[in-house]
């Protein structure tokens, strides 16, 4: 019986994990499709994932946080655009993320670009929220400047 009880908290104790993961796309067309159906912004995370070392902070001290996770899926589409140096990736993926890098004018990672965006007649336009990077203090300092670029405060 007592092994019975632990399975069956192990496994709900897996399911609780697995559903506090956040989705990140990578895959941007289908991001600004959930962004516009979800009426949420796009979060976009411009990071190099396996040699920045403040990218890889604001993961650790700020984006794999509990407080993060809950502000996170009711505020935002989360999207991943990763420039690895050991990490291969699809010519397509790649030519993708270049694009970006180049189209918002991204010089230094981490860059978190907060946009919404629309597709017309194959073409994206996007518009611009406002932009981080990585900022001291935790997870309570960067999501005060993320809740005000999300949600503006009308003077």
């Amino acid at each position: 019986m007592k092994k019975i009880f632990l399975i069956t908290l192990f496994l709900i104790g897996a399911f609780a994990t697995q559903a506090q993961e956040l989705k990140w796309y990578t895959d941007v067309k289908e991001a600004i499709t959930v962004s516009n159906k979800e009426k949420k912004p796009m979060l976009m995370f411009f990071t190099g994932s396996d040699w920045c070392g403040w990218c890889i902070r604001l993961q650790n001290e700020v984006l794999k946080t509990v407080e993060f996770k809950k502000w996170a899926v009711d505020n935002v589409v989360l999207v991943e655009l990763d420039y690895p140096r050991s990490v291969a990736q699809t010519p397509e993926l790649k030519n993708q993320n270049n694009e970006l890098q180049q189209a918002f004018g991204i010089q230094g990672f981490p860059t978190v670009f907060f946009t919404s965006a629309e597709s017309k007649d194959g073409k994206i336009n996007f518009k611009g929220l406002g932009k981080t990077g990585y900022v001291a203090g935790g997870p309570s300092a960067w999501l005060t400047v993320a809740e005000e670029i999300v949600h503006p405060k009308k003077s």
